[in-house]
């Protein structure tokens, strides 16, 4: 392969893979009745937020650094957030507002207002519609679902389409895509029809390493070894989302669930894992029957943003360019402990190993190698003393091209 063989991203594809972090919201009928997966039967008349403040949520979000937000519009269950006109199963049919509240518009209007990224999900599989076993009919209802929610509520960062559900089952993909490339052009499209990113494959937030940007299948979801097949106009840069609930397992708020949230430690590895592996992290925070994110979560998620900060934000020294060797030094010798590489990814991903490098007694010592750089690549090292850092590239496709390259002391 020669340079000009090399994947890039689109433009959209570039603005998405620098946002690197999402907040997921899943929200909903199964908030109200202590479940994950609804099977459409609970009444709407359950579904009563008194206290719902989608700016607590964004706030939240963007002060932990989080540049995009992800509400989950329809879960399996088809309970709607919005004031749909497809079926009376949404918050028209609840006491909330008296029938007259839209959640996806609040969330909209929330995010518009805090300049943070707005995305929905919205399942295919809906447990509550009787028309979805004729799929003819089913694919007008989803259509006319997908138009609402793309055509009301103002410009969307990302859709997501999760596979649960539907593995064995045919959708009409190329009218779905075409609905999102005609109204929201921008949008990333999640992990099926014709994705623009996809699914990393796991639940836990975490990228195997390397977790290269091209893919040409993945998995329908984690409880079916499927393979989707994606539809010819699938574009060859398909970059991972990692997407993990901030307590374990949950995606839905429970009661009495005090001790399965996260620990700061355990939400930095996972950073580690995902970001630092080149992929975005699409974090769960989800409101409780209130109507509101719930205080001991949403003080850990700004712990993650504050402890990101801490580490990455004032490098002991950075530069950028092309060539396979760049070099870092500084006057003093000072202790370091990570770096930080990220190649310039609108030519393509280039780098295939690397090698990183300490100055010490006169030499250079291998601190590590690796193989991917990509979007960004973190790396951890015990603590070394130096006053010059290098990292060689061993392997590329034509010249590398690095964005930036910084190390740190945290």
């Amino acid at each position: 392969m020669n340079e000009m063989e090399l994947a890039r991203p689109t433009k959209q594809q570039l603005e998405w893979q620098d946002m690197e972090l999402g907040m997921f919201c899943h929200f909903g009928i199964n908030t109200f009745c202590d479940q994950e997966w609804g099977e459409g039967a609970d009444s709407p008349e359950l579904f009563n937020p008194i206290c719902l403040d989608a700016s607590q949520w964004v706030r939240t979000a963007k002060a932990a650094g989080f540049k995009y937000f992800i509400l989950t519009a329809k879960h399996h269950d088809g309970f709607c957030l919005w004031p749909t006109r497809t079926t009376d199963y949404s918050v028209k049919s609840s006491p909330w507002k008296n029938g007259h509240g839209d959640v996806v518009r609040e969330c909209a209007e929330a995010c518009k207002n805090e300049g943070v990224g707005f995305g929905i999900y919205v399942s295919p599989w809906d447990r509550h519609e009787p028309c979805y076993t004729d799929k003819e009919a089913y694919d007008d209802f989803y259509a006319a679902q997908l138009t609402e929610l793309l055509t009301q509520y103002g410009p969307l960062v990302e859709v997501w389409f999760d596979g649960a559900g539907s593995e064995g089952r045919e959708y009409d993909w190329a009218r779905i895509i075409g609905l999102v490339k005609q109204h929201q052009p921008d949008a990333m499209i999640f992990n099926m029809g014709a994705p623009t990113i996809r699914w990393v494959g796991n639940e836990d937030g975490v990228a195997p390493y390397p977790c290269w940007n091209t893919a040409e299948s993945a998995r329908v979801s984690m409880f079916s070894n499927e393979s989707l097949s994606w539809l010819p106009d699938t574009p060859a840069w398909v970059p991972a989302e990692c997407d993990v609930p901030i307590r374990k397992e949950r995606w839905f708020w429970q009661p009495n669930d005090e001790n399965s949230l996260l620990s700061l430690e355990q939400l930095m590895n996972i950073y580690y894992r995902s970001v630092g592996h080149g992929c975005n992290l699409l974090l769960n925070v989800a409101p409780d029957t209130t109507g509101l994110m719930p205080e001991a979560d949403v003080s850990r998620v700004l712990e993650l943003g504050e402890e990101v900060r801490r580490r990455f934000s004032a490098p002991v020294a950075r530069t950028a360019g092309s060539g396979q060797v760049l070099e870092l030094a500084w006057e003093a010798e000072q202790v370091v402990d990570h770096a930080v590489m990220m190649e310039a990814i609108m030519h393509g991903e280039r780098v295939r190993a690397y090698v990183l490098e300490a100055w010490q007694q006169d030499q250079w010592v291998e601190l590590l190698s690796g193989s991917a750089i990509g979007h960004k690549k973190i790396d951890r090292f015990a603590p070394v003393k130096t006053s010059k850092v290098r990292l060689s590239i061993l392997s590329s496709v034509g010249e590398a091209q690095l964005r930036d390259f910084a190390v740190y002391f945290s």
